[in-house]
């Protein structure tokens, strides 16, 4: 039966969450094996499911990790046994992870790396598949959860960059597309495994590859799922740099230096409309970008922008 896939500890839980049967004392596998006879296989399947999505996993599957230095707020992928492969656990994390970087005052920018030196991140962790997306409704629910840790990057109000080095394949590639700008060292690997694992990805995810590269370069990566290297990539501007290995780090901080010395309204204000244009013009998204550029001719840095211009110095924007 189904139920003999499943650890007890995780399903027996479950049993007592949904009410299917009275709590007891019952060790966890006669819990499991009691909800298995008792329940018609269509609901012990719809259990399982849930169970799939809703469980966290163990701790140690990886994490994601914050930190701030100056006005750089990181995001790191941290899973340095797996290539940093995003667990189920990891990719719930990233939400409330870009949520705490975009609440920060003293943040202007954001960057997304790898842990180590190796790998940006080399996908979703295949290892859970059989549990994560079984099922087409559990790999529904993982799709959703995929979906909410793009759109957290992709709708952060503040600028985003994947400094990628090392392996920046499947989810990870995704993850990288859903920032404002990639930089990537030479030596890094890209590439969309789905056609090897015989699955498909959401179409939020997929709108972002062929925003990037186009219609035609977006199926020939897909349908081949082959790996391109950096020079490759930045031709076909899947990245927007390629530098050298050795000089990674010091591209990352000058190109914060240059962001965090611009005005932050003027940012928002730019993604928003560049964002709204790129997603077909939706009438609410060009209503929000429209306000928040009404928002930055309201804001004491454009004063602060004409003055400093007139005054001939460099001006010092707060964000408000």
């Amino acid at each position: 039966m189904a139920c003999l896939l499943f650890k007890p500890s995780v399903l027996a839980p479950k049993i007592g969450v949904f009410g299917l049967i009275p709590k007891s004392n019952l060790p966890g596998h006669v819990q499991a094996g009691l909800f298995c006879l008792k329940n018609p296989p269509w609901r012990v399947r719809q259990i399982l499911e849930n169970t799939i999505v809703n469980t966290p996993l163990a701790s140690d599957q990886g994490t994601i990790s914050t930190r701030v230095e100056g006005s750089v707020g990181w995001l790191v992928v941290d899973n340095t046994a797996k290539r940093n492969a995003l667990s189920l656990a990891m990719w719930k994390q990233v939400p409330a992870a870009v949520d705490r970087l975009v609440a920060d005052p003293n943040i202007r920018v954001i960057v997304v790396r790898g842990a180590g030196e190796t790998s940006f991140v080399s996908g979703a962790d295949i290892s859970e598949f059989a549990q994560t997306r079984s099922t087409a409704a559990a790999a529904k629910a993982y799709d959703v959860i995929n979906v909410a840790a793009f759109k957290a990057l992709k709708q952060a109000a503040k600028p985003t960059i994947a400094m990628i080095r090392g392996h920046c394949l499947g989810g990870g590639l995704g993850l990288a597309l859903a920032c404002d700008l990639r930089i990537a060292a030479a030596g890094s690997v890209f590439g969309i495994p789905a056609a090897r694992l015989g699955i498909a990805y959401p179409l939020d995810a997929m709108s972002d590859i062929v925003e990037a590269v186009g219609p035609t370069t977006a199926k020939r990566l897909l349908f081949t799922a082959e790996r391109i290297g950096a020079e490759e990539a930045l031709r076909i501007q899947l990245i927007g740099e390629a530098v050298a290995e050795a000089n990674l780090d010091a591209r990352i901080a000058a190109l914060c230096a240059d962001l965090t010395n611009n005005a932050p309204l003027t940012q928002t204000a730019a993604k928003m409309s560049i964002n709204a244009i790129a997603g077909g013009c939706q009438d609410d998204a060009m209503a929000l970008a429209a306000k928040a550029a009404e928002t930055c001719y309201e804001s004491r840095d454009f004063a602060e922008g004409r003055d400093a211009f007139l005054e001939k110095r460099q001006p010092n924007f707060s964000g408000t």
